[in-house]
């Protein structure tokens, strides 16, 4: 099977050097496939792209090394074991060596924060000339690999949401907007997009930034025959609520108030005490409650950075319902996890599912990846029954064309 590229936006960030170190181990046998859909009995047999045949590369805004990064975090949480990282060096340095410096144009105070002085990472360029260093970028990592298909896959830290514009909605109106360089319309991680799209790269929207797939973008998209989906990766407190919620409505117990309260550390939770960033996590996490509900309630999610943490994060849940006679009773529950080890996986399995798709020549919104993300475009439901069984019934459908010859592959 060819070669896939995988070019991650935020490409030294924990979550990526997660991903980049554990596709190594699996592609060593250093570790199990614990975590993956893909490697499941009933989805295995479509067949994916092999763990070593996939090419890391990047963007980032900071200097410090892969290496250096994987190091801190075998310190700091333990979740990258220091044998591991001693068998899989080569290939930590091979994808070091393909990453190039990204843009912070309008990522917010927060994000810019990360990096003292900037580096003049973009910064006095037009729109127009970040777009085409970028694109240069992706394009010669595609050329010197000899790359057919290469996924973007923004893992960035979350940017403040973009106020959307009527230029917002068509290709057109964007493209006018970098023509008129209104840099205060669009951030960093539009032109990101932009670029791949405009390559016909696939794109996946792990972040709740909605300026990484405005309608523009997906109009651009759907004009170079490109898969996309989004956005905002769920691992954690908002999968349990997917998964949780649907119980209460089949039972008919009405939901009074559902209050979550979430800690964290490492930098994500230092972007996320920004109120700006915060509010764009925020409104993923606070509605998908009164969809799968169907009906309003009191729901509210607070998040807090705790330094200590690292990594790791707690989400404390309590759920006020009522029961039969009008009785009032309660359920909580604590979710402990570390954010890298939850969401790696599902990045992991997005490349290959994205891939496969690709290889079907199939293009447009992945709407079968709706069960990985809080805010899944083109899906009305938020139910995770509903989206699993979506995915299981694509799968299905093409495991019969595969028994029928009727494959691309």
């Amino acid at each position: 099977m060819a070669k896939v590229g995988v070019w991650i936006v935020g490409a030294r960030g924990g979550l990526a050097t997660t991903l980049i170190v554990g596709t190594l181990a699996l592609a060593r046998r250093l570790t199990s496939t614990s975590g993956l859909i893909t490697c499941l009995d009933e989805f295995a047999s479509l067949g994916y792209a092999a763990f070593d045949d996939l090419v890391f590369g990047g963007h980032d805004i900071r200097s410090e090394s892969l290496l250096e990064g994987a190091q801190e975090i075998a310190r700091d949480t333990g979740t990258l074991r220091l044998d591991i990282l001693a068998a899989v060096k080569d290939g930590i340095e091979a994808a070091e060596a393909e990453i190039r410096p990204g843009v912070v144009h309008n990522c917010g105070e927060a994000i810019v924060g990360l990096v003292p002085g900037v580096m003049g990472l973009g910064q006095g360029c037009s729109l127009r000339d970040m777009i085409s260093r970028l694109r240069a970028d992706l394009d010669d990592f595609r050329t010197r690999h000899g790359l057919d298909h290469v996924v973007m896959v923004n893992l960035a830290s979350t940017e403040p949401l973009v106020d959307l514009l009527p230029e917002h909605e068509t290709l057109q109106g964007l493209e006018s907007l970098f023509d008129a360089n209104r840099g205060e319309s669009v951030r960093a991680s539009t032109l990101y997009a932009y670029a791949a799209l405009d390559l016909g790269f696939s794109l996946i929207n792990f972040t709740p930034s909605n300026g990484c797939l405005l309608p523009g973008l997906l109009e651009l998209g759907e004009k170079r025959h490109a898969l996309c989906m989004g956005s905002d990766g769920k691992t954690g407190e908002t999968l349990v609520k997917s998964a949780l919620a649907p119980m209460f409505k089949y039972r008919n117990l009405r939901v009074l108030s559902w209050q979550g309260y979430n800690i964290l550390g490492d930098r994500d939770g230092r972007i996320l005490s920004n109120a700006s960033n915060k509010a764009a996590k925020v409104s993923t996490k606070d509605s998908l409650l009164p969809q799968i509900l169907g009906y309003p309630l009191h729901t509210h999610v607070g998040i807090d950075f705790v330094p200590s943490l690292s990594d790791f994060k707690t989400a404390w849940d309590f759920i006020h319902f009522q029961g039969f006679l009008d009785q009032k009773m309660s359920l909580q529950f604590t979710w402990q996890g570390n954010d890298s080890i939850l969401a790696a996986p599902l990045v992991l399995d997005m490349v290959r599912f994205t891939d496969f798709a690709r290889r079907q020549g199939e293009t447009g919104l992945m709407i079968q990846l709706a069960c990985f993300f809080k805010s899944p475009l083109g899906v009305a439901a938020h139910d995770l029954h509903t989206q699993w069984h979506g995915l299981v019934d694509y799968v299905a459908l093409h495991r019969a064309k595969v028994g029928a010859g009727g494959s691309k592959r």
